[in-house]
């Protein structure tokens, strides 16, 4: 049914994903295989182990060793991958895949249906997967390998996001489960895919090498076969400027995360290409907690949205260089990105001293700040220090600026390390957390506004409003996508407009420079990640 009618117009779905995401190869030039690379990254891995790995900003890394079902088209479609097909029955509930027949995991084991059952099982359960296990996959109720190239997914109801969250899962070897570094993840945990790791040194880089075995790269992948580079290191260089110079003196070959004070190095330079694309999910945003401190009062969540400029702020600290976010997901899924909402809020530092005032914050103490009762007008924003990036320091100590200067509010900016990260997140106490993420726009949704105990993984607003987890239930048990947008656009004026759950900042994007010799630079179809090394190569 559904799956015949998207892969039987492939061809047409290729052209259209090539036009933005396949590599770029100069006229003439032919792919040369051999040799390695040093690519520059910003951020190093928590857990090398996929399934529970929560920063978008290493799946770069880790797609050379792991893949999934299906590969993603532009425009959100899907085509094979490890999976050749799909079926969805009738009553929409039950999920069929049939799988390629000749692949492996690097560790010899062979890829099948037990396989693919082993990696669901071990993700329903909380005690390998954490709060992964009340996500998507608590849908499932039964998983039945029906012989070695088929397995069939049934669900309690229907479940329009199960399709996104099941093609992408990033599948392991079995015989990694029953290794002491399955959580932590390293050389021992296989994959599928066309890379091998080979070393990881914690704080310097992580080393990938060939699959020579590697032959089963999606249909709309830049080439077939085994990767061209022999080897890729990643280094970790967690300052920009520290990538940028390792890039231009020619200690690496390419870097990612540019800065928008250094992205002007690398355009229109012949010396080296520079390439740019926004991700999908979340934008970066504030949230505001409704349950704990002054942003329980909703005067105070929609004062802050209008005290503070974000054009400015984004001017001033990028450049011009990230694009000003307004929903709750990203403008790339144009299937639930209700563009409407753009503009219809902002800078109105009268209104925000109005609401304050009448939440009596009237006050002053000797600091110029705003008081009631004889306490400061202070929201906590807490910030795992893991997960900055992005020149997102100075953009919180921008916020802080305005948010004093504009309405004589105290954003005291807290960084933590990921113990107390989780350990706020999990209590509750924090006035307001900043953050992203990739996964794509349906399942994202979900992930920030079903309740905390609920599904809401990454609810860091704590909302809990009765509506919200009314519109996503709806939306989620059809497969109707006109009706999904609807309710995702009511959710969305909901939580922006009328509760100022967030603040949206700027849309996350991803930057790659390398130097000229550097080929075959792509991102990731649809989700637009920088893309793995499988089809990078060098001329010299």
């Amino acid at each position: 049914m559904l799956i015949r009618r998207q892969f039987l117009s492939l061809s047409a779905a290729l052209l259209a994903t090539a036009a933005f995401c396949a590599p770029a190869f100069a006229a003439g030039e032919k792919p040369v295989s051999g040799g390695s690379l040093t690519w520059g990254v910003e951020t190093e891995p928590a857990t090398l182990n996929p399934h529970l790995n929560g920063q978008d900003k290493t799946k770069l890394l880790l797609r050379n060793t792991y893949e999934s079902l299906l590969a993603r088209t532009a425009e959100g479609g899907y085509v094979p991958w490890l999976a050749t097909g799909y079926t969805i029955s009738p009553d929409g509930k039950t999920y069929t895949f049939t799988l390629r027949e000749d692949v492996s995991f690097s560790d010899g084991r062979k890829f099948d249906a037990a396989a693919v059952a082993t990696n669901f099982t071990k993700l329903k359960d909380a005690g390998y997967s954490g709060s992964v296990s009340a996500g998507p996959v608590s849908h499932v109720t039964d998983i039945k390998v029906i012989d070695p190239k088929t397995i069939a997914f049934t669900l309690d109801q229907v479940y329009a996001p199960f399709l996104d969250f099941a093609a992408g899962i990033e599948l392991l070897s079995p015989a990694a489960y029953d290794l002491p570094q399955i959580k932590a993840g390293g050389p021992e945990i296989a994959g599928t895919g066309p890379f091998i790791l080979k070393r990881y040194a914690k704080g310097q880089d992580i080393q990938y090498v060939k699959n020579p075995a590697y032959d089963w790269a999606p249909a709309n992948a830049g080439h077939q076969g085994p990767a061209y580079l022999d080897a890729i290191t990643y280094r970790f260089l967690p300052e920009s400027a520290v990538r940028t110079g390792a890039l231009t003196s020619g200690q690496v070959d390419l870097i990612e995360g540019i800065s928008g004070n250094d992205a002007g190095l690398f355009k229109d330079n012949a010396d080296y290409s520079y390439q740019r694309a926004q991700n999908t999910g979340t934008p970066y945003s504030l949230f505001f907690n409704v349950t704990w401190g002054p942003t329980q009062d909703i005067k105070i969540r929609q004062a802050l949205v209008a005290a503070i400029d974000v054009d400015a702020v984004l001017k001033a600290v990028y450049r011009g260089e990230r694009p000003r976010s307004w929903g709750i997901t990203s403008p790339i899924d144009t299937q639930f990105y209700d563009k409407s909402i753009e503009r219809t809020y902002g800078l109105d530092t009268r209104r925000a001293n109005q609401l304050l005032d009448e939440a009596g914050w009237t006050g002053r103490d000797a600091q110029g700040f705003r008081i009631k009762d004889g306490k400061r007008l202070t929201v906590e924003v807490v910030q795992a220090q893991a997960t900055v990036r992005d020149q997102r320091d100075v953009l919180l100590q921008a916020l802080q600026a305005q948010a004093r200067q504009n309405a004589a509010v105290d954003l005291a900016i807290v960084y933590v390390d990921a113990g107390t990260y989780v350990d706020r997140r999990k209590t509750g106490q924090f006035g307001s957390i900043a953050n992203s993420n990739t996964p794509t726009d349906a399942i994202d949704i979900e992930n920030h506004y079903l309740p905390v105990t609920g599904g809401g993984a990454l609810n860091y607003s704590r909302a809990f409003a009765p509506e919200l987890t009314q519109w996503l239930k709806e939306a989620s048990s059809t497969l109707d996508t006109k009706k999904r947008f609807e309710i995702y656009a009511k959710l969305q004026r909901f939580a922006i407009l009328d509760q100022a759950y967030a603040l949206p900042l700027y849309e996350p994007e991803d930057q790659v420079a390398a130097a000229a010799h550097v080929k075959g630079v792509s991102f990731r179809p649809f989700k637009q990640l920088p893309e793995s090394a499988y089809d990078l190569w060098r001329s010299e």
